[in-house]
């Protein structure tokens, strides 16, 4: 196995142990970069000087023997919608080509602290709108295991990245299923955390009251290392919540013997692929093999999670968007003759086509005339779904559920189709707006050998429990990364 292929916790240890240097390791990362990412379109900007330079501090810390982070030297890339000072943020967009921020994410400044090296920044859907990192000015990401196929979105560059060993971990963001739907279709482990735990501070915004960072990793514990990291309080997020730190390592050994896992029989449909469901069922059966016990659930809402995601995602985007006026911040088309033509011409240039479809349908709901049928009526069924989580949590302790209704589409084979690409988030918008941790897990290939993820949900702030449940599935099952390497796809 080469260094690359390692995991997290596994080049830690080489770390410590002075088997591997801490600039050899960035190296070795940056060199396979240069070789791959042509292929697969996940850097946007490669941090070669940075990364380097963050190595040596990380290797003088190292040599220090202070009591250190595991993360302490790892190489690591970040979505381009995450602020870094001083290296260019341009969250695959036009609109931001040129912004290169005065300060950093929270997230990053904890990453940081702990010596983690920054790669580079990774490709996205625009402005986080979409879900095949298709709508991106960069080009498209292609999926490591069929280059053909997409690697899902918005984030992912990001799962795309960590799938082909370009990356030992990666942070993305999660809006409406843009962490666990990357991870599924890449192979990867990917975990949106609950709505508060991990600072949005740096974030740059797509729909405020969804929006959350989380990691994306080789396998669970690594998941679990980065959110120990990255989670906790800060005052300079207003939605952040004040809460005592977990060790989310903790426990996560234990095994399921005795938990309840709740299957919503809405999450498995006559819409849901044979491959995924039969992979899902058979993974929840091995569950019930170590211990676990099913019980059937129903959430009616759920129905409605899609267009009550795209009505309340999209006027959050409009008013987040309004900035991006070609005056205070963005793009700025130099030849307009009035303020009006400056107007439109710097947002119709420096916009997108995707991420116009939303900023006018956020409009249209917020409208005079419109609010209370459209954008309130979707702020009520956010509430029932909602309630009925938590009614469901009554009965099960975590809740299984496909991530998608497919494994990874074509590349353009949905793009002339955007309604079929929103109704694809019907197993994961839910969560979001639930304000709910998912995490999405390998679990297995359908006959074209393209990775199926299972995600689990959970109760606010049951990330500990979510990741011990990840971590009895990735035993019992097996990480199917390592059956693409071995495969050479």
């Amino acid at each position: 196995m080469g260094i690359c292929e390692k995991t997290l916790t596994e080049t830690s240890k080489l770390l410590r142990s002075k088997e591997i240097g801490a600039e050899e390791l960035t190296n070795e990362y940056l060199k396979i970069i240069k070789k791959n990412n042509t292929a697969i379109n996940c850097y946007i900007t490669i941090c070669e000087k940075e990364a380097i330079e963050s190595a040596r501090r990380a290797q003088k810390l190292l040599d220090s023997g202070e009591a250190l982070s595991m993360l302490c030297g790892i190489p690591a890339g970040i979505k381009d919608n995450i602020c870094t000072k001083g290296i260019s943020t341009t969250c695959a967009s036009k609109m931001l080509a040129d912004f290169v921020p005065p300060y950093s994410a929270t997230v990053m400044d904890k990453l940081e602290n702990q010596g983690i090296a920054v790669l580079g920044k990774l490709n996205m859907d625009e402005f986080a709108m979409g879900a095949s990192s298709e709508h991106s000015i960069f080009g498209p990401v292609h999926n490591p295991w069929h280059n053909d196929c997409v690697a899902g979105g918005s984030s992912g560059g990001s799962a795309a990245a960590v799938a082909a060993d370009l990356a030992v971990f990666a942070l993305g963001s999660d809006t409406g299923g843009s962490i666990r739907q990357p991870a599924s279709f890449c192979g990867v482990v990917g975990l949106k955390p609950t709505y508060g735990l991990v600072s949005r501070y740096g974030l740059v915004a797509f729909a405020s009251s969804l929006d959350q960072i989380g990691p994306l990793t080789k396998d669970v514990t690594d998941c679990a290392v980065v959110l120990n990291e990255i989670s906790g309080h800060d005052p300079m997020d207003s939605t952040s919540v004040k809460k005592e730190p977990e060790n989310y390592l903790a426990d996560i050994e234990k095994g399921v013997k005795g938990l309840k896992i709740g299957l919503p029989k809405e999450f498995f449909s006559s819409g849901l692929d044979s491959d995924v469901k039969k992979s899902i069922l058979e993974t929840i059966a091995k569950l019930g093999a170590s211990g676990a016990y099913t019980a059937e659930l129903t959430l009616p809402a759920i129905e409605h999670a899609v267009p009550a995601y795209y009505l309340i995602s999209s006027a959050e985007a409009s008013a987040n968007l309004a900035r991006y006026d070609g005056i205070r911040y963005g793009y700025r088309n130099k030849e307009a003759k009035s303020l009006a033509e400056l107007y439109r011409l710097s947002r119709g240039e420096g916009f997108g086509r995707e991420v116009k479809r939303r900023i006018l349908l956020g409009t249209y709901a917020l409208s005079s005339g419109y609010n209370d049928k459209l954008y309130s009526k979707a702020l009520k069924v956010r509430r029932m779904i909602a309630d009925e989580f938590n009614h469901a949590f009554e009965k099960c302790d975590v809740i299984a559920a496909p991530v998608y209704p497919t494994t990874a589409f074509k590349i353009g084979e949905k793009l002339e189709d955007p309604l079929k690409m929103y109704l694809g988030d019907i197993y994961t918008a839910g969560v979001n707006l639930a304000g709910l941790p998912g995490l999405s897990v390998p679990c297995g290939l359908d006959k074209k050998g393209l990775p199926i993820g299972i995600q689990l949900i959970g109760k606010a702030y049951s990330e500990k429990l979510l990741l011990r449940v990840g971590y009895a599935i990735e035993k019992a099952v097996g990480r199917i990364i390592i059956q693409r390497r071995k495969e050479g796809v």
